[in-house]
């Protein structure tokens, strides 16, 4: 082959190499947002928003979050889960991207690229698969969290699925979720991402004034206890997180409601 060829073809190579380089650490898509809407399409009933330790909160068309920049993600995401929305929708798996309307910038996927853990949905692609746009809303960054593989593919995942099944049983749910952010947790990548110790996930079923309501806690390690066995009252959830979950009821219901475990509700 000429020396002239073979250059020609070394400098397609590296160009190849580079572009495939850049592609890979820096090309991110602009938004999966709708842009014409900027508020929730599916509301979450007032009285069981939850309250946030930043005030920076975060709607997209078919989940809220209320984002924790110390911490790198939120410290709760909320969402409404309505039978007719479980579909089996086939759906290509769209890039993990930052959340355009996170004003201190959600942290970047790389992060999590090598250290061992998943980008663990809040609000489960599974959920959503009713839409392309509800379906990638939920690879916004703001919306995973570092999760253990075994324990997002084991024990989470039970619970993600009983909660559809709730779901098709009561025909709707919501549903607040995330991890206990505290001081002294590992972090990762080169924005310190920290990795929550332990998880939680919060369901409410009924009429908006007076719910029923079942709450788990979960040490994030893949377990093959039963989900029952994971049950807490709301008031720990709070005492470890400093969120208030239920503050626009009326106090003396959200009282009663958060002090127990009462799984008898609940059809297992």
């Amino acid at each position: 082959m000429p020396v002239k060829r073979k250059t020609i073809y070394s400098i397609l190579l590296i160009a190849c190499i580079v572009g495939f380089w850049v592609f890979e650490n820096f090309y991110t898509p602009d938004t999966y947002s709708d842009r014409e809407n900027t508020g929730l399409k599916i509301d979450i009933p007032p009285n069981f928003m939850p309250s946030s330790t930043t005030g920076a909160i975060v709607d997209h068309s078919y989940y809220s979050l209320s984002y924790n920049e110390p911490f790198e993600q939120a410290e709760w995401v909320a969402y409404v889960l309505k039978k007719s929305q479980l579909t089996r929708d086939q759906r290509k798996r769209p890039f993990f991207i930052e959340d355009p309307k996170v004003k201190t910038k959600s942290a970047d996927w790389r992060n999590y690229k090598g250290s061992g853990y998943d980008r663990g949905h809040l609000c489960p692609a599974g959920d959503r698969r009713f839409s392309e746009q509800a379906y990638n809303e939920t690879f916004y960054t703001s919306n995973i969290s570092p999760q253990d593989r075994d324990f997002n593919a084991g024990v989470w995942n039970r619970l993600e699925l009983q909660v559809r099944d709730w779901a098709r049983y009561y025909n709707e749910l919501f549903i607040v979720t995330g991890g206990i952010l505290e001081p002294g947790l590992r972090e990762i990548g080169q924005e310190d991402v920290d990795v929550p110790r332990y998880y939680y996930k919060i369901i409410a079923k009924g009429a908006p004034n007076d719910p029923k309501i079942i709450a788990f806690l979960f040490l994030g390690k893949e377990s093959t206890k039963p989900l029952r066995q994971f049950t807490v009252s709301v008031d720990e959830i709070e005492k470890r997180t400093g969120i208030d979950f239920f503050e626009n009821l009326p106090d003396e219901v959200e009282a009663k409601l958060e002090s127990k475990v009462d799984t008898d509700e609940w059809k297992f």
